[in-house]
């Protein structure tokens, strides 16, 4: 992926380094839900929308706005700011305005309107602030653990959490307390599998703007299906129970992203209404 030199987005604000203030146990009680969760196959943000494992006091002093200074805060920020160029384009064809999201880099732990967060959650992101947040050494567990290396691939997370963002502002997160349910063809999968979709119209973007390099939709491919619910259950606990689905089979995520990249059409992206997943 080229990204090199290029724009990065101002909207990312950087906390790494600043502590999470009034967590209960520094967030260890977070870290220990969420690793059963992740074992069992449960979607841990789940957890997040009860308010995680952080106090109802618990705050964070907010960080740095801009481009970081970094090259992982600055390719964080390239790829924001291609997601921007895609939805502003989208959404301005259908007549109406893309309320841009902010990109919470962090360490550790993070609060978030949606609760208090440790690094163990993953990146997610929180419909009831509109806002992504990472820490970038979820790459390194994506490299090294799942076996999806390469910068398109770390790409493609972030691409794939702005398709929350964009899931929010259509209206399809409305009923976010019923969005935990479980199962193959539940709206939790269905859910995912569209934010799949909307990251592979991303991607048919970076594509037709000449940005990807050969290897670079395999690299995405590849880190779809290692996150994918089987191959997760697979690893962690040997078995493979799909009535506790939240994401999809590694099949269904490569496919659904193959479909928006593909078509470039978020309109092919209804998970919702397809008989098949």
């Amino acid at each position: 992926m080229r990204w090199r030199g290029r724009k990065g987005s101002s909207n990312v604000e950087d906390r790494r380094g600043i502590p999470v203030k009034g967590a209960i146990g520094g967030g260890v009680g977070t870290i220990a839900i969420v690793i059963i969760a992740l074992m069992l196959g449960v979607d841990p943000s789940a957890i997040l929308s009860g308010g995680g494992g952080g106090g109802p006091g618990a705050t964070q002093p907010g960080g740095e706005m801009g481009v970081p200074d970094d090259p992982g805060g600055q390719f964080a920020a390239v790829v924001l700011a291609d997601t921007e160029d895609t939805w502003n384009r989208v959404f301005a064809e259908s007549g109406s305005e893309y309320p841009e999201p902010t990109l919470v880099l962090f360490e550790g732990a993070v609060a978030s309107a949606c609760g208090t967060a440790s690094s163990a959650v993953g990146p997610f992101y929180c419909p009831r602030d509109g806002q992504l947040y990472i820490d970038l050494g979820f790459f390194r567990e994506l490299r090294q653990r799942f076996g999806a290396p390469g910068d398109f691939a770390q790409a493609y997370v972030i691409a794939h959490e702005v398709g929350h963002h964009v899931q929010n502002l259509t209206g399809a997160m409305d009923d976010f307390q019923g969005y935990a349910a479980s199962g193959p063809g539940s709206s939790a999968v269905r859910m995912e599998l569209q934010a799949d979709c909307f990251a592979g119209v991303w991607a048919h973007d970076q594509m037709e703007r000449g940005v990807l390099e050969q290897g670079d939709i395999e690299e995405a491919l590849n880190a779809a299906a290692a996150i994918g619910d089987d191959n997760l259950q697979r690893r962690g606990q040997g078995t493979v129970v799909p009535e506790s689905f939240t994401h999809g089979t590694s099949e269904q995520r490569a496919r659904w992203f193959g479909t928006g990249y593909e078509t470039g059409d978020p309109n092919r992206c209804n998970t919702f209404d397809a008989r098949s997943l």
